[in-house]
């Protein structure tokens, strides 16, 4: 069993029971998915960014990314039906908690200047996005093989039923939130 799995059944779902008195503990919220998603923009000047974003992906998520293509042509972006404009992966279970452990874990903790995740985030129906400026905080990333850096948005689905019982689950998850200073 993944070791976040572990600690959402010991650790979370007893103190989120204890919070907001949950009768029963199903009605708990949970992460239901994680979805990693890399926009390839300059993939129009060079087709070999396509390869190297599916290879990243694949290597940090250990699943194949589906490449997403554009649905019509835009003349102002220089892009035309059908040419891959991104890709993308969906992890569910317990692939999804071994991502989310190391990304908390080890991956956070390797972003420059760090002092927090934007606790406004948050999308009103309790879901959390965040962006990641480029691949190389990933450990699985080896420095040498990267010739661009790539950034992705990190979609974290829960379902609670609003943004603070989804931000108490993922402070009580480990998820580093930005301290927020009362000024006045």
């Amino acid at each position: 069993m993944p070791r976040l799995k572990d600690k959402y059944q010991q650790e979370v779902i007893p103190a989120m029971m204890k919070k907001y008195n949950y009768k029963n503990k199903m009605a708990v919220p949970k992460i239901e998915k994680v979805v990693l998603n890399m926009g390839l923009g300059k993939a129009r000047e060079n087709a070999k960014i396509v390869e190297e974003a599916t290879q990243v992906i694949s290597t940090i998520t250990g699943q194949k990314p589906i490449i997403t293509k554009s649905s019509k042509s835009i003349s102002n972006f220089s892009v035309r039906k059908g040419m891959p404009v991104g890709c993308k992966v969906t992890l569910r279970k317990d692939r999804m908690y071994e991502f989310l452990d190391r990304f908390i874990n080890v991956a956070i903790a390797r972003i420059r200047d760090f002092h927090g995740v934007s606790p406004d985030s948050f999308d009103g129906r309790g879901n959390y996005t965040l962006g990641v400026k480029e691949q190389l905080i990933f450990p699985e990333i080896e420095f040498d093989k990267v010739n661009t850096t790539l950034g992705m948005n990190i979609t974290i689905s829960t379902n609670a039923k609003n943004d603070e019982e989804a931000k108490d689950l993922m402070s009580l998850i480990g998820m580093p939130f930005k301290k927020v200073d009362s000024i006045g």
